[in-house]
């Protein structure tokens, strides 16, 4: 291993611990009935999910902006998770962020959960669907008031659900 490559990861390695204690990671709180996990194996999955989906979800893709059409979805109903159906999102906490992914003010209280994520090396902060795990995107500190956070979420790893229509049966 050359000089250099050892000394990036020796420093990058160091600032882990600075930079997670100067992130909070947000309070999504409790939901009224806790959420049981549902446990599926990785073949099950793929058998429900197209390729591109289960890329999302189960191995944390993203896909391009502007790729979805949830983006410029405006009518009043629910965001379920894709994978498992777990609504996550109202409509009411939609709105335009122009970075070309569907984006929320809140979550549904105890629907999610998040995590350091580190990919990027800076730390940001990965949301899953409580449920089934399935990655849905990252929150920023970078939204509109009163909370202040922009939950970014991969278009494909959401099923809309209008007002006016029943939100399908959770999947076993």
């Amino acid at each position: 291993m050359k000089r250099r490559t050892v000394l990036k990861t020796l420093a990058t390695a160091s600032m882990f611990p600075f930079m997670a204690a100067c992130w909070r990671i947000p309070e999504v709180g409790e939901a009224a009935n806790p959420i049981t996990p549902l446990k599926k194996t990785e073949k099950e999955w793929r058998e429900l999910l197209s390729q591109r989906a289960y890329q999302i979800l189960f191995e944390e893709e993203t896909e391009r902006p502007e790729s979805s059409n949830l983006v410029y979805e405006d009518r009043e109903g629910n965001y379920l998770c894709a994978a498992c159906y777990l609504p996550l999102f109202e409509s009411a906490h939609k709105y335009e962020s122009w970075t070309g992914w569907p984006s929320f003010t809140q979550p549904i209280a105890g629907h999610l959960a998040t995590k350091l994520d580190f990919k990027m090396i800076w730390p940001r902060v990965e949301y899953h669907c409580a449920r089934c795990g399935g990655h849905q995107g990252h929150v920023f500190r970078d939204g509109p008031p009163p909370r202040g956070e922009r939950w970014c979420n991969n278009g494909i790893a959401l099923k809309f659900v209008p007002k006016d229509e029943p939100l399908p049966t959770l999947r076993t």
